[in-house]
Parts: structure tokens; C-alpha cells; sequence
């Protein structure tokens, strides 16, 4: 857009410009789509590293995530690249005294797997392909820690599953009993309120 903005500058014709227009419209709309791509890149880089360290500034991908975001986004295809060679290509483009790659050598990263991952392709179609692979995913796993916290306490409070004394503590709906669920209260009779065989004492004085 800026290259047409010079030229209708240069020309001062709205038909020049919308002439430069149609004649450049496919190169135009290519680099933004290219743009896009870039960035949907970008962030499943930082999404994927990030994850699993809350400290991590996502500029910078371990070498753990980068093998996970190579399995998540289906670049390991356990035929063509394996997790083998994901270790290999991240050990050779990162610093020699690094533990972790820049958004730069992931992208290098890429290229070396690109023509593995897709052969018989160009250099260019097969980096198109792996691009698209990895274009705005992110780890799979995300929220599952959160489902089976969830889960874990979804059981601790359903009260239809407690037994012995916890179970009496409510009734049938959930709803707590207070005091009367908590202490096994002595009636006027002289028994416990749990008592079962309240009164069997003196029906069996009587028999004698």
C-alpha cells in the first residue's frame, strides 16, 4: 500500500492509481496474507513456549516444548520426522552454550525439517506446508489440569457418596443438619437418638 501511495503521489490521478491498483492487487493482497501467517507463526511459537513455565517470556522455546509443539502440530509424523530428528535439527540450530532457541532459529528449525517432512516438494512449498502446520495452534493439554481439579473436588463434595458419620450429617437433599448431624443428641427416654433398640430393656424385665 505504501508503493501505491508514492505512485498516486508521483501522479496525482485517482485513475493511476486505481489502474496501479488492479495491475499490483494480487502482489498486494499476497503480502498481507503472508503478514497474517507470520504472525499466527509467531504466536504458536509463544504460546508453545510459555507452556509449563510460568516464568518463561515466550522469546525464547526449550527444547522440551519445541519437540511437544512438533508432536501437537503433527510436524513429527513418526514416518518422516521423528522425535529423533526434532532433537537433532533443535541441537543444531540453537547457541552451542544454549539451552533454549530464539523465534529466529525456530524458524531455521523449520527449514531443516520442511523438505524431511514434505518430500519430493520444493524447498518453498514444503517450508508453506510446515508453516501451515503450526500457524495459530497451541499445546494441546491447555485447560486439562483445570478439568480434573474439577473433577477431584466435584467428589469430595457430593455428599450422596459420603458414608458412616459423614454420611449423617446430611439429608437427602445435600443440605447440611447443623448440630443435629454433628452430635448424637440424648433424648428424654433416657437414649441415645442413634439407639436402635430403645425400650427392648423393659419389655424384657416384664417377660421375667
Amino acid at each position: 500500500m505504501h508503493e501505491a501511495a508514492e505512485y498516486f503521489h508521483k501522479h496525482h490521478s485517482w485513475i493511476d492509481y486505481l489502474l496501479y491498483f488492479c495491475m499490483h492487487a494480487q502482489t498486494l493482497i499476497g503480502r498481507m496474507a503472508e503478514s497474517t501467517d507470520v504472525d499466527q507463526l509467531l504466536s504458536a511459537f509463544k504460546k508453545f513456549a510459555i507452556h509449563g513455565d510460568t516464568k518463561a517470556t515466550g522469546k525464547e522455546m526449550n527444547g522440551k516444548n519445541w519437540v511437544k509443539l512438533c508432536k501437537d502440530c503433527k510436524v513429527i509424523d513418526g514416518k518422516n520426522v521423528t522425535s529423533t530428528d526434532a532433537d537433532i535439527v533443535f541441537t543444531k540450530v540453537k547457541a552451542k552454550s544454549s539451552r533454549v532457541i530464539t523465534y529466529e532459529e525456530f524458524q531455521k528449525a523449520l527449514e531443516e525439517l520442511a523438505l524431511k517432512r514434505f518430500k519430493g516438494q520444493s524447498k518453498e512449498e514444503a517450508l508453506q506446508a510446515i508453516h501451515k502446520l503450526i500457524e495459530g495452534k497451541e499445546p494441546t493439554n491447555v485447560g486439562v489440569t483445570k478439568v480434573a481439579k474439577s473433577g477431584a473436588v466435584d467428589r469430595l463434595t457430593d455428599t450422596t457418596k459420603y458414608t458412616g458419620s459423614h454420611k449423617e450429617r446430611f439429608d437427602e437433599s445435600g443440605k447440611g443438619k447443623g448440630k443435629s448431624g454433628r452430635e448424637e443428641l440424648v433424648e428424654n427416654t433416657g437414649y441415645v437418638a442413634s439407639y436402635k433398640n430403645a425400650g427392648s430393656y423393659d419389655e424384657k424385665t416384664k417377660s421375667k
